[in-house]
């Protein structure tokens, strides 16, 4: 009987070890994720901004009705969250 505790505890342990790695792993990755969200986010800013000098006729932004409408999501900085 005593082996058996002995072997339960054992398997539990090694499953906890192993759940604890891929929660590392896990991590890192949406780390790295997110990393590269900012990233683009930031370059697609460059890129439009680019964009906006050679092409001045167009408008730089939407119109807040035609934004509604098409589902974007507005960027909000930190800084303006943490006042």
């Amino acid at each position: 009987m005593l082996t058996l505790e002995w072997l339960l505890t054992i398997a539990a342990f090694a499953t906890a070890v192993v759940a604890l790695a891929r929660a590392r792993r896990v991590t890192r990755r949406m780390e790295r994720l997110t990393e590269s969200y900012w990233e683009l986010r930031y370059e697609h800013g460059q890129l439009k901004a680019r964009v906006a000098r050679l092409d001045p006729e167009q408008p730089a932004q939407p119109s807040t009705d035609a934004a509604r409408q098409a589902g974007t999501t507005a960027f909000v900085p930190l800084s303006s969250l943490k006042r």
